[in-house]
C-alpha cells in the first residue's frame, strides 16, 4: 500500500517553492522521491530550495517566474517539460500574503485589489491552462490548488485575500469536473492560519497569535503540509477529484462559523 505513495519518477512543478509552505513541501515531495521545477519571483530562495532536493539525491532546476505573466508561465511549463520529459503534478502555491493590504473597502485602490487577485486566482489559472494540454496528451495528471480557510470565510477587512481564495476553491472545482475525461485530477488543501515570515505583514493583525481558539490548540507549522501535497500527488489519491482537504486544526470543524472555542483574552477590535 505504502508504495501508491512513492513520488520517484515523478516530475512536479511547485509555485512559489522558495519559502514558506511552499519550501516545506518541496522537502517533503523530494524525501518521497519526487523531481522538481521550483519556480518563485525571487532567484534565490528557489535557488536554495533546488539545491536541497539535489542533496536528497533528487533532480531540480529553479525558475524564476512570475505566475502573473501567462508568457513566463507558458516557459516554466515548456522548460519542465524540456528538462524532465514530462509534468505529473502541478502545485499552485504562489501567493500574495505580504502584499494584500488590510483597509476598509472605501480605501482599496484598484492595482491593491488587481495584484492579489492576480497572483492569487489567475496566476493558478495560467498555470494550469499551460500544463492541461501535455497532461491530456498522456492522459493522466494531477492539479493542487493551496487555498485558505478565508475561502470560505470573511476576514476582518481582506477583501482581496478572501474574494482570491474563495475563486480558487471554484477554480479547482470546474478543473476537476472538466478536465476527469482526460484522466486529470485537481484537488485543494485548505491550510488554517500557518504563521511564516510572509504572514508578518498587515494580514496578520487580522489573525489571532495563538491556537488557543483552536479546538487542537495550537497553530499550524508549513511542515504540516507536506503530507499531504506527497498525498495528492501520488497514486494514492487517483479516485479523488474536486475536493478540499483541511490543515486547519479543527478550525472549521463546526463550519463556517466559530467553532466555540475562544482565546483566553479577548480578541482585539
Amino acid at each position: 500500500m505504502l508504495d501508491r505513495l512513492s513520488l520517484d519518477g515523478k516530475t512536479i512543478i511547485i509555485t512559489g517553492g522558495g519559502t514558506g509552505l511552499g519550501l516545506a513541501m518541496v522537502r517533503a515531495l523530494a524525501r518521497a522521491g519526487a523531481n522538481l521545477a521550483i519556480a518563485g519571483r525571487r532567484p534565490g530562495p528557489i535557488d536554495d530550495a533546488a539545491s536541497e532536493v539535489v542533496a536528497l539525491g533528487r533532480d531540480a532546476i529553479a525558475l524564476p517566474t512570475d505566475v502573473t505573466d501567462s508568457a513566463q508561465v507558458d516557459r516554466l511549463v515548456a522548460t519542465t517539460i524540456d528538462h524532465f520529459g514530462q509534468v505529473d503534478v502541478l502545485i499552485n502555491n504562489a501567493g500574495a500574503v505580504q502584499e494584500n493590504v488590510s483597509k476598509p473597502l472605501w480605501d482599496i485602490t484598484d492595482d491593491e485589489w488587481h495584484l492579489v487577485m492576480d497572483v492569487n486566482l489567475t496566476g493558478p489559472f495560467y498555470c494550469s491552462r499551460a500544463v492541461s494540454r501535455p497532461m491530456s496528451e498522456r492522459g493522466k495528471g494531477k492539479i493542487v490548488n493551496i487555498a485558505s480557510g478565508f475561502g470560505l470565510r470573511a476576514g476582518r477587512d481582506i477583501y482581496m485575500y478572501c474574494c482570491s481564495k474563495g475563486g480558487l476553491i471554484q477554480l479547482t472545482r470546474v478543473l476537476s469536473f472538466n478536465l476527469a475525461r482526460f484522466g486529470i485530477t485537481a484537488n485543494t488543501i485548505v491550510p488554517g492560519f500557518i504563521p511564516t515570515s510572509s504572514t508578518e505583514s498587515d494580514i496578520r493583525g487580522t489573525l489571532p497569535r495563538s491556537g488557543d481558539y483552536l479546538p487542537i490548540g495550537k497553530l499550524g507549522r508549513p511542515e504540516d503540509l507536506g503530507p499531504i501535497a506527497v498525498f495528492l500527488s501520488s497514486e494514492a489519491s487517483d479516485y479523488m477529484t474536486g475536493e478540499m482537504f483541511f490543515a486547519d486544526g479543527g478550525g472549521l470543524a463546526a463550519g463556517l462559523a466559530p467553532t466555540g472555542h475562544s482565546p483566553l483574552v479577548a480578541l482585539e477590535p
